[in-house]
């Protein structure tokens, strides 16, 4: 959950067809950011909407620095100096985030704050540290290009990747082809009055779950994510005792190494064995930039065309809101 600023409620539909043109705007935003200090280790400190971002960037990074996603009040004891923090709060009002920048402080850590305002704005501000100011008027989970792409930027030119602007636009690209719509609404049709569960690597697994939570914040319905191999050792079994009515979502990357290939084919056809039906993605590209945002493109496409079938406006999280209130 993340705290929400007054938003502009227009047609998300608007939205999720200028993501090409966010992805290049938000590439920008960091051009003068970096960091000189040695970094053993990334920790993005964010809720709901902002900490998505966390989740792709460990996935785009995939070992070659680790990233912790952290969704919590506190951080670890372990994190220190060589800790770089993104601390990401769409509105800058998050709490937990906001106590988690404190923290930091106090420890001493390197931080770059991405926001659009509030609490963290000024805490940045106050204590001259870089901040990555992004566009208000966004659904925080509709802002993930503010959120992600500003973090590529800055490990960019602090030298810790490659320079990733080619990778970048190869993906606003592929991200322009008009048969992710013609995908996305073929997917809606046939997951009407199911429940979707959606399954991927471990290297996509972000994508997983984001598709998880863009179903159940726009179409507001129940989804669930799982991972090869882990779910062959325990989810599987559940196909022996069928109570509800499911739709089976596998993402592919063709990349995936050949054992957990494999194990997806043949957990498909065990699956499809059950009675439950399987929709395959495969995600294609000479990048893995382009094919986790293709990925996660179709699912947000998805989720949107799944709310207008069941006649639902997906911008407003009422349940979310009123939680917020009781706290």
């Amino acid at each position: 959950m993340d705290d929400e600023n007054n938003v502009d409620s227009s047609n998300m539909i608007s939205t999720l067809e200028n993501v090409p043109n966010y992805i290049e705007d938000a590439s920008k935003l960091a051009e003068n950011i970096k960091i000189t200090e040695p970094i053993k280790r990334i920790m993005v400190a964010g809720m709901g909407g902002s900490s998505i971002s966390g989740d792709i960037l460990k996935s785009y990074l995939h070992d070659k620095i680790e990233v912790v996603v952290n969704r919590d009040y506190f951080l670890p004891e372990t994190v220190g100096k060589e800790t770089l923090l993104f601390a990401v709060s769409y509105s800058g009002n998050t709490e937990e985030t906001v106590s988690c920048f404190r923290t930091a402080q106090r420890k001493n850590m390197k931080i770059v704050v991405i926001t659009s305002g509030g609490k963290l704005e000024e805490l940045a501000n106050l204590s001259k540290i870089p901040l990555i100011k992004v566009p208000k008027g966004f659904q925080p989970r509709a802002a993930v290009a503010y959120l992600f792409f500003p973090m590529l930027t800055v490990l960019g030119n602090s030298r810790m990747i490659e320079d990733p602007k080619q990778e970048i636009k190869k993906t606003v690209e592929a991200l322009k082809n008009p048969k992710f719509k013609e995908r996305a609404q073929d997917l809606a049709e046939k997951l009407v009055d199911k429940i979707p569960l959606i399954y991927s690597s471990e290297k996509m697994k972000s994508v997983a779950y984001r598709w998880k939570t863009q179903l159940n914040e726009n179409a507001k319905i129940h989804a669930f994510c799982h991972s090869f191999p882990e779910l062959n050792h325990n989810e599987l079994v559940g196909y022996g005792n069928i109570r509800a009515p499911y739709h089976v979502i596998i993402i592919k990357d063709d990349d995936d190494y050949v054992k957990i290939k494999k194990r997806m084919e043949i957990t498909k056809g065990l699956i499809s064995e059950s009675g439950i039906n399987v929709t395959e993605i495969v995600v294609k590209g000479d990048f893995f930039l382009t094919k986790l945002f293709s990925a996660i493109y179709i699912g947000d496409l998805t989720s949107y065309y799944l709310a207008i079938k069941y006649g639902i406006d997906p911008t407003p999280v009422n349940v979310i809101e009123k939680l917020k209130k009781q706290l």
